[in-house]
């Protein structure tokens, strides 16, 4: 089993998600595998960075993936970069963990 500890990181508001994003993808899928390197989690979203719209893709899908609500998912950093970091608001690590887990790909 793949260990992602590393890519999430506790915070005051929740729990931060490290990732990095490939746009115009085929299809949108949220975990898509894991850089022990980067220490992020992969996400590949459809839609292009033109004007957030692959913010926005971003952030639906990883809510719908977490089953949270779209209010509690934000990028914090990253907004114009492959790499981002997402804050998951009242979750704490190992709720997000145990989640992930789950379907992280190895």
């Amino acid at each position: 089993m793949v260990d992602i500890s590393e890519a999430l990181i506790v915070s005051s508001h929740g729990t931060i998600i490290a990732i990095e994003v490939s746009t115009g993808s085929k299809s949108d899928f949220f975990p898509s595998g894991y850089n022990p390197w980067r220490k992020v989690i992969g996400c590949h979203v459809s839609a292009q960075p033109v004007g957030g719209k692959a913010n926005v893709a971003i952030i639906g899908l990883i809510a719908s993936v977490l089953v949270v609500s779209r209010n509690d998912v934000s990028i914090v950093t990253g907004a114009t970069s492959s790499q981002k970091k997402v804050l998951i608001k009242g979750w704490s690590v190992d709720d997000i963990k145990s989640r992930l887990e789950k379907i992280v790909p190895c």
